[in-house]
């Protein structure tokens, strides 16, 4: 076996609660593939048939890396969760469909070896930061990314997209240009326009609003969002009425008094509001 798969070292370490917790990095989950398709794995020691929560990572889908998950690693542990923080190949290398589909193979690796570190493959919840919050509701949404991979939309039992504002991306297209149009802005040079592949038909395929349906197996969702941002509420609001008016269980969280990164960075802290509707959720979702 190549040296390098080794590199995904088990560490034990010790919470700041006093609970072991042991931690598997850059596991790679593609045979031979990029150095960014690799996973970390946080579990409670000891840890047998637990609900996995997999988490991707923001960046606006040009930056960012699987290591930043502040204090969630630790939060969930403790609550008698395994972690899982991916990476995925970044544009302007890749494009948007092979990142989904990254995010898709992630999961599928998950799926066939999370037991391995205590989790259990059927009970998976699926979250997200900004353009992970997009990455998120895609792949809980649209079946055919994980169907490629051969497995159903059901393994999803919840899905948690935070603060993101590409639910439907012509809508902030149309909101972004506009606004930068009656300002008197230049238009970005690679804005969402861009990054979603140029052509109306790939921005509303990369829309997650674009498919859902009834009777889709799409699962529960909790849309947290940064209540005084007027992006990301309308986006939270077009997704969540698209889910209701399909039947699909979804609560909207609005965050007071935060920001998009705070609103990310203080999930799993105590006294969070945004953390204690997220237990809410899980609590409900992960019923018997």
């Amino acid at each position: 076996m190549n040296y390098k798969w080794w590199l995904a070292l088990v560490l034990v370490g010790w919470t700041a609660t006093g609970q072991a917790q042991e931690t598997r990095l850059d596991v790679p989950y593609a045979p031979n593939g990029h150095v960014r398709q690799k996973l970390d794995i946080y579990a409670p020691a000891g840890a047998n048939k637990l609900p996995v929560v997999f988490w991707i990572h923001g960046g606006g889908w040009q930056a960012g890396d699987k290591s930043s998950v502040q204090v969630k690693p630790q939060f969930f542990t403790d609550h008698g969760f395994v972690f899982v923080s991916t990476n995925y190949r970044l544009l302007p290398d890749v494009d948007m469909g092979t990142i989904i589909r990254d995010v898709a193979l992630a999961i599928h690796w998950v799926f066939d070896h999370i037991a391995e570190s205590g989790g259990d493959p059927q009970r998976l919840l699926v979250m997200g930061h900004s353009a992970g919050a997009q990455l998120a509701a895609l792949v809980s949404i649209d079946g055919r990314y994980l169907q490629a991979e051969g497995l159903p939309l059901t393994i999803i039992k919840g899905c948690v997209p935070v603060d993101g504002d590409t639910y439907d991306v012509p809508a902030i297209i149309e909101t972004a240009e506009t606004r930068r149009r009656v300002h008197g802005l230049p238009q970005a040079k690679v804005g969402h326009r861009e990054k979603f592949g140029v052509t109306p038909e790939k921005h509303r395929d990369f829309s997650a609003v674009t498919h859902v349906a009834r009777g889709r197996d799409i699962p529960p969702f909790l849309i947290i969002h940064v209540a005084e941002h007027p992006d990301t509420t309308a986006q939270a609001q077009r997704l969540g009425g698209a889910l209701k008016d399909a039947g699909i269980p979804v609560t909207l969280f609005g965050g007071r008094e935060t920001t998009h990164n705070k609103i990310n960075a203080d999930l799993g802290l105590p006294d969070d509001p945004g953390t204690k509707a997220l237990q809410e959720f899980l609590a409900n979702v992960l019923k018997p």
